[in-house]
């Protein structure tokens, strides 16, 4: 009786019925019960972003540190989806700040890589260390400068890293500092951030910056709709005003403020990607995907949009798409054995373990001690010896 009330709990969360979690919680259902995948009702509703019914669930003494199959935790979980008012409850709930994911990082690290801003700023307010290094020896700082794109919001993320303390000449696997990878990359700003140099921005956008750090949102947004008066196709100003409207969950103003930004400037492809961003708030996958290849067909040489592209696949499950998107990036760089690791996860979720054991040995010819590939390697060959 007890295992299928905890069943139906999962199913109630999965549908967002709080009205019925509420009951099953009343009828005895386990709270921290695990489906298949080791997902509690909990880490369903993160992985929802269901504020209302994960606030229940972590009030009902659900355990923010309990991991699923694949060794996140609702908290790690919601540091690497951006949800950052998840992310706020799992820290004042007792999440162990200084657990870590498959690939050894912090939740500190896939925020940076995937651009969450504010969620960054949490994991720094909270005191996450800011020069950890995962398992591919990437900091946070390393993360956003490899798998970032110079751009605006990158840019941002790497000054707010650089004011926490990151170490900029903090070195890879590969012996190559975020700095020498920057200047590789041809990241402008970035360099000048990293070197501590002044820059040019507009007086609004620099007002603004300290406004964000204390989440004043709308108070921002006046401060930079003022500016547009007078500078009213200035491509920067555009961004932040959208940003702000996407942060206070105006999504369609948002979208409409970034495609403004690209009317100005067709080749500013770093538009395409926060449209795609709003429109996976949105849930709208589709039409994020399709912003994407957007900006893939405009820079096919550009790895930056096919490799968000394959993130965002592999988060809807899509692993089969998520390999074709990264073979063709192991044709454009065959030496990025992250790639291979990635393509080596989507393959073992597909149930191709030998495929996945040959993607996985690609990644260990260029890295061969590292820990991390050899463990994976001997779960999928596990895997492969059990069918």
């Amino acid at each position: 009786m007890e295992q299928q009330l905890s069943q139906n709990l999962i199913q109630a969360t999965e549908q967002g019925d709080l009205d019925a979690v509420e009951q099953l919680l009343k009828d005895g259902a386990s709270i921290d019960y695990k489906d298949e995948l080791g997902r509690t009702a909990l880490m369903v509703a993160v992985q929802k972003n269901n504020i209302p019914v994960a606030k229940r669930l972590i009030d009902a003494g659900s355990n923010v540190n309990e991991r699923d199959i694949t060794m996140l935790t609702p908290y790690l979980c919601a540091g690497a989806n951006g949800f950052h008012e998840i992310l706020k409850l799992t820290i004042a709930n007792g999440a162990d700040l200084k657990m870590v994911n498959r690939f050894g990082g912090t939740a500190l690290l896939p925020s940076s890589e995937k651009g969450y801003l504010r969620t960054v700023r949490i994991c720094l307010d909270n005191g996450i260390a800011v020069n950890h290094a995962n398992d591919l020896g990437w900091s946070a700082l390393l993360e956003s400068v490899i798998l970032g794109n110079g751009g605006r919001l990158y840019s941002d993320i790497i000054e707010l890293l650089v004011e926490a303390g990151a170490d900029p000449n903090l070195q890879d696997r590969d012996g190559k500092s975020s700095l020498e990878h920057a200047q590789s990359l041809g990241q402008t700003e970035v360099i000048k951030i990293l070197n501590k140099e002044n820059r040019q921005q507009h007086k609004a956008i620099l007002q603004v910056k300290l406004l964000i750090k204390s989440d004043k949102y709308e108070e921002a947004l006046n401060i930079v709709d003022e500016a547009l008066v007078k500078d009213s196709e200035l491509a920067d100003l555009l961004y932040y005003k959208a940003y702000f409207l996407g942060e206070l969950k105006r999504y369609e103003e948002a979208l409409e403020q970034y495609r403004k930004g690209l009317a100005l400037n067709p080749n500013d492809l770093d538009f395409y990607f926060y449209t795609a961003n709003t429109l996976r708030m949105m849930k709208k996958p589709e039409e994020a995907l399709a912003e994407y290849d957007k900006a893939v067909e405009l820079d096919p040489e550009e790895t930056f949009y096919r490799y968000h592209k394959s993130n965002y696949l592999r988060e809807l499950g899509r692993h089969e798409a998520a390999v074709a998107e990264m073979d063709i990036l192991l044709g454009q760089q065959p030496h990025r054995y992250d790639f291979s690791f990635h393509k080596a996860n989507s393959l073992r979720s597909l149930g191709r373990h030998q495929e996945a054991i040959e993607a996985i040995e690609n990644a260990i010819k260029h890295d061969p001690t590292n820990a991390l590939y050899q463990k994976h390697k001997a779960q999928s060959q596990e895997l492969l010896a059990n069918e």
